[in-house]
Parts: structure tokens; C-alpha cells; sequence
């Protein structure tokens, strides 16, 4: 698995946002309505739903994976 920038939606509780390091972060993520939760990588501790397939897909259409968590160390 490639790393990520992990980013949660303030608003809606469990809306996260993965970007790939290696790619610039959608100005949808700015202005204050989203917080940066950290990396995930190949040392695990990816949230429960985070989809490693459907990422790659996603990305590779949008340079970012939106995807819905249930885990409780990334819910608001």
C-alpha cells in the first residue's frame, strides 16, 4: 500500500479523505472545515474501512480516495 495524508470531515462524523503523498492536496481540504488525522502507510494502523483497492482506483480518477469510516479513532 502507498502512504496517504489522512483528513477528517469536522462536520460529518467518520467522512475521511485520503491523498497519496505523492500527490498535491485538494483545495477542498483547506479552510478549516476538514483536520488532518496523519499518515498511513505500510506499518498498518489504517482505519477498519479504508479500501486499498477502491483507493487506487479512486485516486488514479481523482488524486484522492473519500471514503466512510465506523472506527472509532477516526470518528468525531
Amino acid at each position: 500500500m502507498r502512504s496517504y495524508n489522512l483528513f477528517r470531515l469536522r462536520s460529518v462524523e467518520g467522512l475521511c479523505c485520503a491523498v497519496p503523498e505523492s500527490c498535491a492536496v485538494p483545495a477542498f481540504l483547506g479552510g478549516g472545515r476538514w483536520t488532518f488525522e496523519g499518515k498511513l502507510g505500510t506499518g498498518g494502523g489504517a482505519p477498519l474501512d479504508f479500501d486499498g483497492r477502491a483507493a487506487d482506483t479512486a485516486v488514479r480518477f481523482n488524486g484522492f480516495y473519500l471514503f466512510q469510516t465506523v472506527d472509532r479513532r477516526y470518528t468525531a
